[in-house]
């Protein structure tokens, strides 16, 4: 059996990040080979993972970040299962890496995202994350990934990072008006840019439940209609980024705001995230 030495715990420590017992138990179990011992925490990660796979992760962090001259920005939610984690600063670490990796190569989806390389070892985001998973001892979850192209891009990231935005524009040389649109998109959570982008099911449930509750509240059948047509427009005012009332000057709507400063100004995407 191989002697293990303080330094080769230390190395391997350094190496994977490990803890200094799971380090000492993986070389005890790998008979000093270094290779083997990463792989045996891999596992450790693994079997960690699956153990906590049906517990809820709820906490964690929503990072935005827009780069390329600010005409590119992507958004991601990284989970985890305790506040106490989700404040460490690997897990933070972990997470602006993850954002990092989707700027520079921009890929299609989440599980695309997954499968990009981590760093320079071969490991995979995916197999990083299992790998953290068994440092901590707890589920953590990349649940949420999300591209914005435009000519000019304002990622926000909310105090705390609970929330971010990232919106899309036009006109370059805009930052300033993105910033207050990414600020608005956070706090107020639209679902559209305006009502022409609203999905059809949407307008339909929101219309049926119009129906309903003015039969409920006693108002004739024939004008159910018409009252639900009424309350599908309060909730675009409500509900779509345009239409809403500007949060810095409430009596304008983001609409008016925009066009106040270019006529030909528009918003190209927007996406949200927040933990629930």
């Amino acid at each position: 059996m191989a002697t293990i030495t303080a330094a080769d715990v230390n190395t391997l420590r350094k190496q994977t990040g490990s803890g200094m017992m799971d380090c000492k138990n993986a070389l005890v179990e790998a008979d000093g080979d270094f290779e083997k011992a990463v792989e045996a925490l891999r596992k450790k990660g693994q079997k960690v993972a699956a153990k906590r796979g049906d517990k809820d992760a709820n906490e964690g962090l929503v990072i935005a970040k827009a780069a390329n001259g600010g005409k590119k920005g992507v958004i991601i939610t990284l989970n985890c299962e305790t506040d106490f984690v989700a404040k460490n600063d690997n897990f933070g670490l972990l997470a602006n890496k993850i954002v990092e990796i989707a700027i520079q190569h921009a890929p299609s989806s989440l599980d695309n995202l997954k499968t990009l390389p981590f760093e320079g070892n071969g490991q995979t985001i995916s197999e990083k994350i299992i790998e953290e998973v068994g440092k901590i001892g707890e589920k953590i979850e990349l649940s949420a990934y999300e591209i914005v192209e435009g000519e000019t891009v304002f990622a926000y990231n909310h105090p705390g990072n609970k929330v971010a935005s990232v919106v899309g524009l036009n006109k370059s040389g805009t930052e300033e008006l993105a910033k207050d649109v990414a600020m608005q998109i956070a706090a107020m959570s639209p679902i559209a840019i305006d009502e022409s982008e609203v999905p059809t099911d949407v307008v339909e449930k929101e219309i049926e439940i119009g129906k309903e509750q003015a039969i409920n509240e006693g108002k004739p059948a024939e004008l159910a209609e018409k009252i639900a047509q009424g309350k599908l427009k309060k909730f675009y005012k409500e509900s779509t980024l345009l239409n809403q009332d500007f949060i810095k000057d409430n009596k304008k709507s983001v609409g008016q705001y925009l066009k106040e400063a270019d006529n030909e100004l528009s918003v190209t995407a927007f996406k949200r995230q927040a933990l629930v």
